[in-house]
């Protein structure tokens, strides 16, 4: 069975995210596709605890600038909204852009929370068009309550809920408990 993608330009893409009835809702533009990006309690929660850890860290450190998941990167030709992301001092513009909703420059970290609506299809596009743009992604899975980390020329990580993940050169002295960002109720509830 053959599954037929419908593809749109980019001048398409923005046409629907300035419809008025698109205003408050997230799209991507991944390989030609307009995405609309739901989440769900869960994986808001999550992303909303790894934006609190990269906040923290900056705040201590004066060392970038983190955004959630209304924070519009362009990747390439692809249009990204990744659950949060990080961009260093040296690379974040001087102005931010008010009349678009994608900064013209790929973050340095991006975080994608795994939700029942995603397409594993799309996420393996997303991630190598961020590898290619220099991106380290952390893709996080909230049922398996493991988190990957994916960066360019290295093998792919696995941390699980034992784990501490640490920011390398990029976020140096950062480190996090991977159970730190699940809920508590959700292990009690899996277990």
């Amino acid at each position: 069975m053959f599954h037929t993608v419908e593809r749109h330009s980019l001048e398409a893409f923005e046409k629907v995210i300035a419809q008025p009835e698109n205003v408050d809702k997230r799209f991507e533009y991944i390989a030609g596709e307009i995405c609309e990006v739901p989440s769900n309690p869960l994986a808001s929660k999550i992303a909303g605890l790894i934006l609190t850890f990269l906040n923290m860290y900056i705040f201590k450190n004066n060392g970038g600038q983190v955004t959630g998941s209304d924070g519009g990167y362009m990747i390439g030709g692809d249009r990204y909204a990744p659950d949060v992301a990080f961009i260093s001092t040296e690379r974040y513009p001087k102005e931010l852009p008010y009349d678009i909703g994608y900064l013209p420059v790929p973050p340095d970290l991006a975080v994608e929370v795994v939700s029942p609506s995603d397409d594993p299809r799309q996420r393996s596009i997303k991630i190598t068009n961020y590898l290619a743009a220099g991106t380290v992604v952390w893709v996080v899975y909230p049922m398996a309550r493991e988190l990957e980390v994916h960066a360019q020329g290295q093998r792919v990580r696995i941390y699980g809920v034992d784990d501490t993940l640490e920011g390398s050169d990029m976020l140096p002295g950062f480190a996090m408990a991977i159970k730190d960002i699940f809920p508590a109720s959700q292990a009690a509830d899996e277990a």
